[in-house]
């Protein structure tokens, strides 16, 4: 099947604003369904300004689901337990291997309990017991609640690298089992959506008023979107019984230390990385199928990675930006994204983009606008984070 150093995919999870499940994400991706819409659960006063992709299911109904009572979860949370047990289950894990000191929970994220801000504010205004919101704010938190939710025996670890944090989360995965520090790993992301973040990236200006339009010339900015995507990674020589989903072939991060929110213009941070995964997985560049890009529809994000891909691929291998249907999910994003990639691979599909009309001018690319069917092997998933840290992924058949 491959080297005794091939990571495999074994189970995978997904949660977004087109769907609560792998199945239903998979559906909207066949049938170019957007899940982005003037958001009726964000408590901000853009909610009815911008466009959001939001998960349509109250905090409330996602407790219900999974037995849980204290306030002090937060919605993050919540939303990073429906995708790993949708992965647990995809795996066939027993919850009592969770519980063993060779399975470790790695997860990228930036909002962490931010989205109880009002909560903790509040609360911090009344003499008596510390609020209870305190210990669910900081981004390490999600990453604390699930280790004790899941008895996870194991390494755990948050990786906060803005953007690209499930990019890195899923990295570092990688190498705890290359390395021999865990023989299955849970690894993704999860974000929310907050008022503080919404706020911040208003304050950038860089969010768009209508559909983001990822590549397009007249490209207005970004659309903010929730969610959560993990994978369960394992060594060839722990599959066991189990038919694997794909590989993960290639990843490297690379920093271009330009801006602390933009990129450079010659691509250095996107460029390097994007090499440097194609040289772990040991695949020229015109092997690569299918990128599942950055994509986030602002100006500099999406001329940045276009100038980079010309550099490396010359002749542009199909391309799109999932970002395009459910917004930017910020620490989640790399991770919902190769749980797509890995559906590619699966059925041997490409999922349309959308809201594409005029290329950049000054590149001239033009991204995938219907579904193909076409043999997929090898997937490129591009994710970059403000602060110029940019990472890539490749996924590979089996």
């Amino acid at each position: 099947m491959g080297s005794r150093t091939d990571i495999f995919i074994t189970g995978i999870g997904v949660i977004s604003s087109i769907g609560r499940n792998t199945n239903e994400c998979l559906e909207s991706l066949r049938t170019s369904r957007t899940g982005l819409y003037h958001s009726e659960l964000v408590s901000s006063n853009y909610a009815s300004k911008y466009y959001f992709g939001d998960v349509k299911i109250s905090d409330q109904t996602l407790k219900q689901s999974n037995n849980i009572s204290d306030p002090s979860i937060s919605r993050t949370s919540l939303l990073a337990i429906e995708a790993i047990n949708q992965c647990l289950e995809n795996a066939q894990i027993d919850r009592e291997v969770l519980e063993r000191k060779d399975t470790a929970l790695v997860i990228g994220n930036t909002v962490g309990g931010m989205c109880l801000t009002d909560e903790l504010y509040n609360d911090s205004n009344f003499i008596g017991k510390p609020s209870p919101y305190i210990q669910s704010y900081d981004c390490g938190s999600v990453a604390l609640m699930l280790q004790q939710f899941y008895k996870i025996g194991g390494i755990v670890n948050t990786i906060n690298t803005a953007c690209s944090s499930s990019a890195n989360a899923i990295l570092y995965g990688a190498r705890l089992l290359l390395n021999g520090f865990a023989k299955r790993v849970i690894a993704g992301g999860v974000d929310s959506l907050s008022k503080f973040t919404i706020n911040g990236f208003n304050s950038l200006g860089i969010l768009t008023d209508t559909y983001c339009c990822p590549f397009d010339e007249e490209r207005k900015g970004l659309n903010l979107g929730e969610g959560a995507g993990f994978i369960l990674l394992e060594l060839e020589e722990d599959l066991k019984e189990k038919t694997p989903h794909a590989r993960l072939t290639g990843y490297a991060n690379a920093n271009d230390s330009f801006h602390p929110s933009s990129l450079s213009e010659d691509g250095t941070g996107p460029l390097r990385c994007m090499v440097e995964a194609l040289k772990v997985s040991g695949l020229r560049p015109e092997e690569i199928d299918f990128i599942n890009t950055h994509g986030t529809g602002t100006e500099n994000n999406d001329l940045v990675e276009s100038v980079a891909m010309i550099k490396i691929f010359g002749d542009i291998p199909p391309f799109i930006s999932t970002k395009s249907k459910i917004g930017h999910t910020l620490g989640a994003s790399a991770a919902i994204e190769s749980v797509f990639g890995i559906l590619s691979i699966m059925n041997n599909e490409i999922y349309p983009s959308l809201g594409f009309k005029k290329p950049i001018e000054q590149t001239g690319l033009i991204p995938v606008s219907s579904l193909i069917e076409t043999h997929v092997s090898n997937v490129m998933v591009n994710s970059f984070g403000f602060g110029g840290n940019c990472s890539s992924l490749i996924y590979s058949s089996v």
